[in-house]
């Protein structure tokens, strides 16, 4: 289903690590929900994300400066790190993490642009009892309280691919990634495949009715004076 966007946004610019990053939709390799996210919204996607990144890296590259000249007003801007962050010391959860998206957020209203944050797409890590670990401890609270902080939407991913794998399980959320990892031929449990980007695109897409308000004058079907 398409999601049509107001006049005012021209763009929907994307910046992030690799669970958001452009790459191929025929399982050939990994690919980001951002891959996919076209294929639900009827604006342009500028999508810079890249594997590897952390808030502070994609500011090093260069990525968030070209990010920022891009921005016209009204555009928006989702923003989704973690995974890579709390690989680093200096981006713990509550200091440099949430120091870097609160000035990414910051920046971004300055261009008159709409900036999103978004959670980090859990790792799909069933142990053997099949319970699903819990692998971005306090980063996505993090992410939740500047979001309520700044007054800013949220899309709280790690929430619904949390619900997504459970609901699945360990052998139906396989899908999700249809590929291994290079390195030594194991399951990848982190980075998807065609159907996993599709999924959590078509996700996004859907948020994206809630935070534009698309819906909010539709007659509702319960109402006493609608008919069908």
């Amino acid at each position: 289903m398409s999601t049509s966007t107001p006049a005012t946004t021209r763009t929907i610019h994307l910046a992030g690590d690799s669970t958001v990053a452009p790459g191929p939709l025929d399982d050939t390799g990994v690919a980001g929900w951002g891959a996919a996210l076209h294929e639900y919204v009827d604006l342009p996607v500028a999508n810079r994300a890249i594997g590897g990144a952390t808030t502070a890296s994609f500011v090093a590259d260069g990525r968030w400066r070209a990010t920022l000249d891009a921005i016209e007003p009204g555009d928006l801007v989702l923003i989704q790190f973690g995974h890579n962050d709390q690989k680093e010391e200096s981006l713990d959860a509550e200091g440099g993490y949430r120091a870097n998206l609160a000035r990414f957020v910051a920046q971004v209203g300055d261009r008159g642009g709409r900036p999103v944050l978004l959670t980090s797409v859990e790792r799909c890590l069933f142990t053997d009892a099949g319970e699903l670990r819990v692998s971005h401890g306090p980063y996505p609270r993090a992410v939740r309280r500047l979001a309520r902080d700044a007054d800013v939407p949220l899309i709280d991913l790690t929430v619904f691919t949390r619900w997504l794998y459970q609901h699945l399980g360990p052998a139906g959320s396989e899908r999700l990634f249809g590929h291994r990892n290079p390195d030594d031929g194991s399951p990848d449990h982190t980075h998807f495949g065609a159907a996993g980007a599709r999924t959590v695109a078509a996700y996004v897409a859907q948020e994206f009715r809630a935070i534009l308000g698309l819906d909010d004058d539709v007659a509702p079907l319960g109402s006493w004076t609608h008919r069908p």
